[in-house]
């Protein structure tokens, strides 16, 4: 009816919610690398309390918005495999900050985005919207003016290992997408807790300090709220979205290293940090403003 008040479709209530908690998330996991550095113990163990706390707290998550019902094992092989992308995507996480720069984990770590895009576009069969290539384009270009300030001269192995990392990260970002009837949520807890008792076979979790422990905790607490935000906010919006705004994480986490290791970047690592921070808040705005793209038939 000609004259009436335009109502917004709820698919962009959901969008925009999405938008918000995936750019939160990114906050808590730019955490990660001033933990892992300040701990000075070895990968596993802290994988293994990270697991215990972040799966404990993960799990009160679920009981609260689900009750006992959503404690289920029952995934089928959809749930399981995310499982799996998990564990391997969290222990790379840990690992290349143990070798390298903590910059050089989040620059490598925007390349998510595209990965995603791609992976989205050949097995989902949905295409990219074009402001949302062009916002990665431009993280990527953030990504360079950070790389031509000199800080990729970190080890080569933790480079790899966070290159791996991201694909793995890219994967699963594809299957919350693709497998919308999972657990998400629940899923990252138990794969929490796999690495928690592989952690404890391989380690001795209880041989560190009484300040490394207390950190771990923290560590745990910051890998639940990052894993929660995520799960929901990248129900919500494509793939490739989700990496973008994740994107949040290169700046937050160059200041994080600034502030909290004294691991001052040079000028063109905040210049690049700048440009990606820039396209992540302006894809924001747009998903707030843009009509949604309503189902064919």
């Amino acid at each position: 009816m000609s004259g009436d008040t335009a109502i917004p479709h709820p698919l962009s209530v959901e969008r925009r919610l999405g938008a918000m908690l995936v750019v939160a998330s990114s906050a808590f996991f730019a955490m990660a690398g001033i933990f892992t550095k300040s701990i000075s113990t070895d990968p596993w163990t802290i994988a293994c309390w990270r697991g215990l706390v972040g799966g404990l707290l993960i799990t009160g998550y679920v009981l609260w918005r689900s009750g006992p019902n959503g404690l289920r094992l029952d995934f089928g092989w959809r749930g399981w495999l995310m499982v799996a992308v998990g564990v391997a995507a969290s222990l790379g996480f840990i690992a290349s900050f143990k070798f390298t720069y903590v910059a050089n984990v989040a620059v490598i770590y925007a390349a998510t985005p595209l990965i995603a895009a791609f992976l989205e576009w050949i097995f989902l069969r949905e295409r990219p919207r074009p402001f949302t290539l062009a916002m990665a384009v431009v993280c990527l270009l953030g990504v360079g003016i950070i790389v031509s300030g000199g800080i990729g001269g970190g080890n080569t192995f933790g480079d790899l290992v966070a290159l791996c990392m991201t694909v793995s990260s890219a994967i699963y970002l594809v299957m919350i997408r693709a497998f919308r009837n999972s657990p998400v949520v629940w899923v990252g807890a138990v794969s929490a807790f796999i690495l928690f008792a592989a952690g404890w076979l391989i380690t001795d979790p209880l041989a560190v300090s009484t300040s490394d422990a207390w950190r771990m905790v923290g560590f745990g607490f910051t890998f639940a709220c990052a894993v929660v935000l995520w799960t929901e906010g990248a129900r919500l919006i494509p793939a490739s979205e989700s990496g973008v705004l994740g994107a949040a994480e290169v700046p937050f986490a160059i200041l994080f290293a600034w502030i909290f290791l004294a691991e001052l970047p040079p000028f063109m690592s905040i210049a690049g940090g700048a440009v990606v921070l820039t396209a992540v808040v302006l894809h924001a705005l747009r998903a707030r403003r843009a009509p949604p793209v309503l189902p064919v038939g």
